[in-house]
């Protein structure tokens, strides 16, 4: 994610409003998650699009989410690998024993 952080970086950068401010980037991140939720919704749900709507990829939108949370992690110093690695250490650790296995 180092390379992803750095690249959203050098982008934000050369604006100059910069990052948004942290609340700011909360409702952003909320829009997109909820954009994606819609395009799940119209692809497995029963919500089908209508025929004036367009059509959006769900990685697209996905996209859209981790980018926003990269913005807010930027924004406040923080690094995505070393939180990923910590989440999936609780996978590993405290979860390990918590599902059934295939």
């Amino acid at each position: 994610m180092k390379e992803y952080q750095k690249q959203v970086d050098e982008w934000i950068s050369q604006l100059k409003i910069g990052y948004f401010k942290p609340l700011e980037m909360m409702a952003r991140i909320t829009e997109e998650v909820g954009e994606l939720a819609r395009e799940v919704n119209h692809r497995y749900g029963p919500k089908k699009k209508k025929e004036t709507e367009d059509s959006r990829e769900i990685e697209e939108e996905v996209a859209d989410v981790i980018f926003a949370l990269i913005c807010l992690s930027n924004s406040l110093n923080l690094d995505i690998d070393r939180g990923f690695k910590s989440a999936m250490n609780k996978c590993y650790e405290r979860d390990k024993d918590r599902y059934d296995k295939k």
